[in-house]
């Protein structure tokens, strides 16, 4: 069955990617971002609309699955709950509001691994009760790249509704093997290494549970005592621009600013920057994903974008445990 979707806050189109491996078609796409917009275009051949909030439901084809990972932003709730009402004036209203008009039979929202507790848990609770109100099934996951056959540890709330009742069961999800960094870098290249005069390294790293070995840090001095026992951390290190990672272990998160370049491994005896490639191997993107912009906007967009084969796990399961259960005639031919 070629189910149809839509994708919401698109970005440069990871959780197009991902469903698409799937058979899935998409049907419209949003995107405010010009630079994510024109890199989206590059790859998928559509340039997608823009500004969410000045587009009308009607516009949009009718769909089986709205996607989309939307900002994080607080609802201003004074007294009793209104559902639907509470999100006004956000950009999950825009969501909420698509899905009345269009009512897919599944939802799929993406966002960073602290939204569960933002405003207290008070976003969380509003977005689950108004998908509850206009009929979805929800249940909700916080899921680690590494899980997917990637070597990131990166973690995002995931919430999926269904029309049809089944709350989609996260524990079913196909989990891969740990992969290392090693295992998806670029064989040759010319890459940015570090003189040895440049960065200091740790005596017997230590693997954290997470899968990261903090191996070293670059122009900064090491102190002995930290929280971890035997193990020499370095100062300022809630600092993550400048760290070295043995290749070995896992990426940690890769953010959405040009700092993000700033990451290093160590690699058979020497220290060097990540390239854009490898990083985009990181989100799980292949090697034919056109890559255009400056390196600040290419670090954005990669460190706004979702996981490419989490998404694919997400998407197979979603058309086992609720499109595939359901009568065929009720989907969009």
């Amino acid at each position: 069955m070629n189910y149809k979707f839509i994708d919401l806050f698109a970005g440069i189109g990871g959780f197009r990617q991902g469903f698409e491996a799937l058979g899935c078609e998409c049907l419209f796409s949003s995107e405010i971002d010009i630079h994510a917009r024109q890199m989206y275009c590059e790859n998928f051949g559509e340039l997608p609309l823009g500004d969410i909030t000045q587009i009308d439901e009607n516009q949009i084809s009718n769909h089986d699955i709205l996607l989309a990972g939307f900002p994080c932003q607080p609802f201003s709730i004074a007294g009793e709950k209104k559902g639907f009402e509470d999100t006004r004036g956000t950009l999950f209203f825009d969501i909420a509001r698509i899905l009345k008009a269009k009512e897919p039979k599944v939802v799929v929202l993406e966002n960073v691994k602290h939204f569960k507790n933002h405003d207290g848990g008070k976003t969380l609770r509003v977005i689950l009760d108004t998908l509850n109100e206009l009929g979805y099934a929800t249940n909700w996951e916080v899921l680690n790249a590494k899980d997917f056959g990637v070597p990131q540890n990166r973690e995002r709330t995931i919430i999926v509704g269904s029309l049809n009742g089944v709350k989609f069961d996260f524990n079913k999800l196909e989990k891969k093997s740990p992969v290392r960094i090693v295992d998806i870098l670029e064989k040759d290249g010319k890459f940015d290494y570090l003189e040895e005069g440049e960065y200091t390294l740790i005596e017997n790293p230590k693997r954290q549970p997470s899968g990261l070995i903090f191996c070293g840090y670059r122009n900064k001095n090491i102190r002995t005592k930290g929280t971890r026992e035997n193990t020499q951390h370095l100062s300022r290190v809630h600092k993550q621009p400048n760290r070295i990672y043995d290749a070995n272990g896992t990426h940690p998160t890769i953010a959405s600013q040009e700092s993000a370049g700033r990451y290093f491994i160590y690699h058979e005896g020497r220290v060097r920057k990540l390239t854009m490639m490898e990083c985009f191997r990181l989100m799980g993107f292949g090697d034919d994903f056109k890559l255009i912009g400056s390196k600040a906007n290419l670090y954005n967009r990669i460190g706004n974008s979702i996981v490419v084969p989490m998404v694919e796990a997400i998407a197979k399961e979603i058309k086992v445990q609720i499109l595939n259960a359901q009568n065929k005639k009720e989907f969009i031919p």
